[in-house]
């Protein structure tokens, strides 16, 4: 039986490369990785403008690292285990001092899945406490068991979810290493459990899935209301840099931000429209105008399903 399933699972990997037109050599190397430098201390990789899928690791997140005088601060831990293991293959290019810290942003998976490798190499997990109704939820076992099947061999029965060492509770300033960071929760927005964290001494702000570069947002079933009220309030910070949850590094916070308010923004009034006047959504889809975001990468994966439940948000707000 477990031939079986294996013959199967190697099966639908193969076609999975076919389809990419990728070797399975080139999938098993992944998407390049490459840590690139944005402030004096501080580094990040950026993942791929893609859905998960085996040919690609997963490797659709972005994740944040600064240097301290103790040791390394990651800020999210990517989408597999593969994926993580890469990216401690990266930091040791540019220091020896071990990882001690993980601060997560939210629990999606591909910013949480290569948590374990941290974990096992002692690293400390902080997240808000709102990520532990997740961690306890059927959604998040029937996530890891769809993924599977969908991202093996890059998640497999060894992946696990990983709880958190350290739990945040309201806005805190924490010392690390002898770097401040500055912790700041921003949800319900994109997830229950958002955080931010600012780099005072350098700028940098590491934004979550708050802030998505060059690509149409993941919305999902996220408080779009309360987002836009968060990118407002990150918009306070006195930022140089901004490393989003996905895409490039971005040095024009203001206009960055307002691509990803611009566009809830957009949703929630056509969206709203139309569920006040208790029009169809087929009907009310089709009727929009989306040429200024329908160049953008994920369009036409992400767009009609992030209408849909925006319509159905506005259907229960307007109750």
């Amino acid at each position: 039986m477990k031939k079986l399933v294996w013959g199967w699972r190697l099966v639908s990997l193969l076609l999975g490369l076919l389809v990419a037109g990728l070797s399975p050599v080139h999938a098993d190397q992944g998407p390049p990785m490459q840590a690139q430098q944005v402030s004096p201390s501080a580094w990040y990789v950026e993942g791929v403008s893609e859905l998960g899928s085996s040919a690609n690791q997963n490797f659709i997140s972005n994740a944040g690292f600064v240097v301290t005088p103790a040791g390394v601060v990651l800020i999210d831990a990517l989408g597999s285990p593969a994926l993580a293991t890469r990216l401690v293959a990266e930091i040791k290019k540019i220091t020896p001092l071990p990882i001690t810290h993980v601060l997560v942003t939210h629990y999606h998976a591909d910013h949480i899945y290569g948590l374990q490798v941290f974990k096992d190499l002692g690293a400390k997990i902080v997240a808000h406490r709102a990520a532990l109704v997740y961690l306890n939820s059927e959604t998040a076992q029937l996530r890891l068991e769809a993924s599977r099947e969908q991202l093996f061999p890059w998640i497999d029965d060894k992946t696990r979810l990983v709880v958190p060492n350290s739990w945040i509770d309201a806005d805190q300033d924490l010392m690390i290493g002898g770097v401040l960071f500055q912790a700041r929760i921003v949800g319900p927005a994109h997830t229950p459990e958002d955080l931010a964290f600012y780099l005072p001494s350098e700028k940098v702000l590491f934004a979550g899935d708050l802030v998505f570069r060059n690509r149409i947002p993941f919305v999902g079933q996220a408080d779009s209301r309360h987002w836009i009220t968060a990118l407002d309030q990150l918009l306070s910070f006195d930022t140089r840099v901004i490393v989003p949850g996905h895409g490039p590094v971005s040095h024009d916070a203001r206009h960055d931000m307002q691509q990803t308010r611009d566009y809830l923004v957009y949703l929630r009034t056509v969206m709203g429209r139309a569920a006040v006047a208790m029009e169809p959504f087929e009907e009310a889809y089709n009727k929009v105008d989306w040429s200024q975001f329908e160049r953008l990468p994920l369009f036409r994966s992400a767009n009609r399903m992030n209408a849909y439940n925006t319509y159905l948000q506005l259907e229960h707000e307007a109750k």
